[in-house]
């Protein structure tokens, strides 16, 4: 499949954010936004150049978008906010991958979502959920939080502790049905059980593994020893991986990958992993790489 065939620019309109009244400290911001239009701003890093090499694209860490609004420290591996990249709109329907540090009593306001299916992974510490369906929650590190926002929802996002940042990854993936009902999960996994192994947290089924979402879509955690070795096999054909190295270093089909570098690969049925460091982290995310 050529690159300009998966890779299909999404012009979405954005969404203001505004303050919750109900939370001290949380700020009034328009950052959780996508506008296709926007020049990079000044503090972001401009446009690179993707490496792209036959059926694989590789995101270093340090191409990504970066903003610090003080509060909020994100890095952007696609667009998003005020940071716009022709080249970097998405992986399949893998529209956002954000890796996000808040500030302690800090957050995001409440603000609107519609028919997209949003991901939350604490990393560490806590983050404190609040939406229109009436959901109040907490997650951390070993939960994973899902919203399917269908037809429309409101929600706001906060760091509940006065002595901590909460640290998190937020995910967005685009459904395969549209104006289907709101819809809140979370579930709690031990985070022991991805050791030398990958842990599914996400399916499209909802008596599957982990959360379930309205796409085809498959996500995994793993936690490696130096060395292991481990064979991923695609769960639908026409699927792509996009990976994501949460610690450590990896080797991904004789590809090295380090600390927060991303791949994406498709055309493919399989492909191997080995862990170069100890404890060494990583995201699998399985998606389609048509969007329809």
């Amino acid at each position: 499949m050529q690159r300009k065939e998966f890779l299909k620019k999404s012009l979405l309109g954005g969404a203001l954010l505004t303050s919750a009244a109900a939370m001290a400290h949380v700020i009034d911001n328009d950052i959780d936004d996508l506008r296709p239009l926007e020049i990079v701003g000044h503090n972001h890093l401009p446009n690179t150049n993707d490496q792209i090499m036959n059926n694989t694209i590789l995101h270093k860490a340090n191409t990504r978008g970066h903003a610090n609004h003080g509060w909020l420290d994100s890095h952007h591996t696609f667009s998003f906010a005020n940071y716009y990249n022709p080249e970097r709109m998405n992986f399949g329907v893998l529209r956002v991958l954000n890796d996000d540090r808040v500030s302690e009593g800090m957050g995001f306001g409440t603000h609107p979502h519609d028919n997209m299916e949003i991901i939350s992974i604490p990393l560490d510490g806590d983050l404190e959920h609040k939406d229109s369906m009436g959901n109040t929650a907490t997650i951390k590190h070993g939960d994973i939080q899902v919203l399917s926002a269908g037809t429309g929802i409101t929600h706001s996002e906060y760091n509940p502790n006065q002595d901590r940042l909460v640290k998190f990854l937020q995910i967005w993936v685009f459904p395969n049905k549209r104006n289907v009902t709101p819809r809140y999960d979370q579930i709690t996994l031990n985070p022991e059980d991805r050791r030398n192994t990958l842990q599914q947290i996400l399916s499209p089924n909802s008596d599957d593994a982990g959360v379930w979402i309205h796409q085809d879509a498959w996500f995994h955690l793993g936690k490696f020893d130096q060395d292991f070795e481990s064979t991923y096999t695609l769960k639908k054909s026409g699927n792509g991986i996009y990976a994501f190295v949460l610690k450590g270093q990896f080797k991904l089909n004789e590809q090295l990958l380090d600390e927060r570098d991303g791949l994406g690969i498709w055309d493919l049925d399989a492909f191997k992993l080995k862990a170069m460091t100890q404890d060494a982290e990583i995201l699998l995310m399985e998606v389609p790489m048509l969007i329809g």
